[in-house]
């Protein structure tokens, strides 16, 4: 069997690498002095960098189309093949990508290998783990019995919070309470999932501080409190959404068998381990210091790293520490504390990460790679919205915000400096011969999209993975990959965007 597996990998990466890649035509000479100058190197937060992506073909981004197959439907139909050896299907498509790719492009090949997990890998998990780590700790102990009205409040203050702590650091707080006051229930995939949708998701639209895009936006001349002008849209939808859950959620509640709800004394509510809020907010602060100190680089193995990055990781790193050394085992214990979630994260996340190189590669590329159809199919805010959001609910939703605020300052500002560009395109000013629209329409557009649309499928934003990988791990039977898109993200979260289309874009 172990023979099998390997012609059969060998194999793929022969019939991989002849047609992706050698046949296409490419100058390595260019890439891999590109690579050595570092001409166009990262700016501070890795944006940018040397790779030409339009030397890459539509069908180099096939070892992702894999692993976000595999990671849909091994758990549909081998689960027991897929709880044991998902590390090595992850590393099997990583390496698929990998190999071709180091041969054919050599020195560039291997640069964008590091800087992809220098400058993002590394810095993504560590906050995950980070928050992970400093959430665990904190135990809500008290009756809390799910009812819709209890569910809708945990939900509507996790939907609050995000904007201010991250979707992430939300999500890790509130998803365990949540968990432990629907354990008696039999239908509860429906509220995680609206958790995801509301929590993980559309809650993190009001500040920089809620999802890396709006940070991006941020650091880039975006100011902080002009993402509040996602508030009426973010109004809309959270009151649908919430009344839509209050409704299912009613239902399905009629449905339980109130026999086991625990009818004795109700414990009031307490909050143990309250102190990692401290390190919860040393976490937030950390962030906003990368974002905010310029401290210069450091070159880590050719990859130029910013310091004040570095020591963002740093105080996370020792936020998580402190947490684990300071709180009583016995509140992650009655947390269900486990290491498998994050485990799972950082394992498939990293096949992710390797694979989808050649996907924001050609998207940066723009107009010059081979997705450039989509970067001139936007002409309306509506456009902007869907081909943004899209490729958000698939790809990282920093990278391709970042691409159409590009595009959207190209095509009104071309030529002039990106502060003064930036100034003009958060402006309300009205667009000459466009019929009544604004610059400021299209980075409302952009912005909104990218941060709601993560919400389509697991993949969209890293919380979505990580509270279902913490709901199953409770013992919910969650959807598949294709189950919670044809389930629920497309009825009811697309709907809900072709009526925000309509009454805002």
């Amino acid at each position: 069997m172990k023979k099998l597996h390997a012609f059969l990998f060998a194999l793929l990466v022969l019939v991989w690498a002849v047609p992706a890649f050698s046949a296409h035509d490419i100058s390595i000479g260019q890439q891999e002095a590109a690579a050595a100058s570092h001409a166009v190197e990262a700016d501070t937060h890795g944006i940018v960098h040397g790779f030409d992506g339009s030397a890459l073909p539509p069908w180099s981004v096939l070892p992702f189309a894999g692993i976000l197959l595999s990671i849909a439907l091994f758990p549909l139909f081998a689960a027991h093949f897929w709880h044991h050896h998902y590390p090595k299907v992850s590393l099997f498509w990583a390496l698929a990508f990998a190999i071709p790719f180091l041969i054919v492009y050599k020195g560039a090949a291997w640069h964008e290998i590091l800087h992809i997990y220098i400058i993002d890998y590394v810095p993504f998990i560590i906050l995950l783990a980070g928050l992970f780590t400093v959430a665990g700790g904190i135990h809500v102990r008290g009756t809390l019995r799910g009812t819709p009205m209890v569910n809708s409040v945990l939900l509507l203050i996790g939907t609050i919070l995000a904007s201010w702590v991250g979707t992430t650091g939300a999500a890790m707080v509130l998803i365990r309470p949540l968990l432990r006051s629907n354990s008696w229930r039999h239908h509860k995939v429906h509220t995680i999932v609206f958790f995801i949708f509301l929590v993980c998701n559309i809650g993190g639209s009001l500040t920089p501080l809620g999802d890396p895009p709006l940070f991006l936006g941020f650091l880039h001349g975006v100011p902080f409190f002009w993402t509040f002008k996602i508030l009426p849209i973010m109004g809309f939808v959270v009151v649908i959404l919430m009344a839509l859950y209050y409704i299912i959620d009613s239902f399905y509640y009629k449905k339980e068998d109130l026999s086991k709800v625990d009818n004795s004394e109700k414990e009031p509510l307490k909050v143990e381990g309250a102190h990692n809020f401290l390190f919860l907010g040393g976490i937030v602060g950390a962030v906003l210091f990368s974002g905010l100190v310029n401290l210069g680089e450091v070159s880590i193995l050719g990859i130029h790293q910013s310091v004040s990055n570095l020591i963002k990781d740093a105080i996370i790193i020792l936020m998580a520490i402190l947490s684990m050394a300071t709180t009583k085992s016995e509140y992650r214990k009655a947390n269900e504390f486990t290491w498998e979630p994050i485990l799972e994260v950082a394992y498939l996340f990293a096949g992710i990460f390797m694979t989808i190189i050649p996907a924001l590669a050609i998207l940066k590329a723009g107009e010059h790679g081979a997705l450039a159809f989509l970067i001139r199919s936007a002409e309306k805010p509506a456009h902007y919205f869907w081909l943004a959001g899209s490729l958000s609910s698939f790809l990282d939703n920093a990278p391709t915000y970042l691409t159409y605020f590009n595009t959207a300052i190209g095509r009104f500002f071309p030529g002039q400096a990106e502060a003064t560009a930036v100034a003009q395109l958060i402006s309300d000013a009205s667009i000459p011969g466009m019929h009544g629209l604004r610059y400021s329409d299209y980075l409302l557009a952009i912005s909104t999209s990218a941060v709601f649309m993560g919400a389509n499928t697991y993949i969209g934003n890293a919380p979505n993975f990580m509270v279902r990988s913490i709901a199953e791990e409770a013992g919910i039977p969650m959807p598949s990959f294709f189950g919670y898109m044809f389930k629920y993200s497309i009825p009811i979260l697309v709907v809900v965007f072709i009526i925000v289309t309509f009454v805002f874009f």
